[in-house]
């Protein structure tokens, strides 16, 4: 599917974000239901009828959904800031203080330990952060190391703030730093995260990225792809 016009584009958007808060609606759904067995067959049965019918029109990996932008950091299924992604809460990032910042309140489709956000979540969401704080600094680049620090558990459905900035470069190297706090604690960060994006030398690129066709099937390799997202103006 291909839409030509701005009136087309943003109506598609409209469905892929409307869409994308049902089926967010529904993993919560399905993580808290004490349904019994005959109502969860039931339920079971629609859905893979309405997997059928969303993959009746389906793209292939190394094509890009129409609407998505890397170049421009417009990725609408980012498992992170993805509104059209039943996986990401999602996260609205924005510019702020010399970085980034995103604020969230996590679910129970996101638990780890009990009543806590899975550790890999966490790093899930700080990598994406950082990611967009190296792209507000000019700079981009994929993730080369990532390491975090884990000092409390971050709690479900309790207000987060996440934030990101970039500490340092080194030729295609670029170093960022990112925490998560509890929104009314900002300051005493649950996790430290420190992370080192590379840009990729262009053979590199070409290897990685040089399948990758446009909506129409057409060889469209990006010559900057990021999975950051593009960030808010406040």
């Amino acid at each position: 599917m291909t839409t030509d016009s701005t009136a087309d584009q943003a109506e598609l958007l409209a469905a892929v974000t409307e869409l994308g808060s049902a089926l967010r609606e529904l993993v919560d759904a399905s993580v808290r239901t004490t349904a019994d067995p005959t109502e969860l067959r039931a339920a079971t049965a629609t859905a893979r009828e309405l997997s059928a019918r969303l993959t009746a029109s389906r793209r292939h990996r190394d094509q890009l959904p129409v609407l998505d932008d890397p170049v421009r950091f417009r990725r609408v299924f980012n498992p992170v800031t993805g509104v059209g992604s039943a996986l990401a809460p999602p996260l609205a990032i924005r510019r702020e203080d010399g970085g980034v910042v995103a604020e969230a309140a996590l679910g129970l489709p996101y638990e780890g330990p009990p009543g806590y956000v899975h550790g890999g979540v966490s790093a899930l969401l700080l990598d994406q952060l950082l990611g967009s704080a190296a792209m507000v600094a000019g700079l981009w680049g994929m993730t080369a190391r990532l390491e975090l620090d884990y000092r409390r558990p971050v709690p479900l459905e309790t207000p987060i703030v996440l934030r990101a900035a970039v500490t340092g470069t080194a030729g295609r190297r670029v170093l960022v730093n990112g925490t998560i706090a509890l929104a009314d604690a900002p300051e005493q960060p649950l996790v430290e995260a420190h992370g080192v994006f590379v840009a990729p030398r262009p053979e590199r690129s070409a290897e990685y990225f040089g399948s990758i066709t446009d909506a129409d099937g057409q060889h469209a390799p990006p010559g900057r792809p990021s999975d950051a997202t593009a960030v808010a103006e406040d």
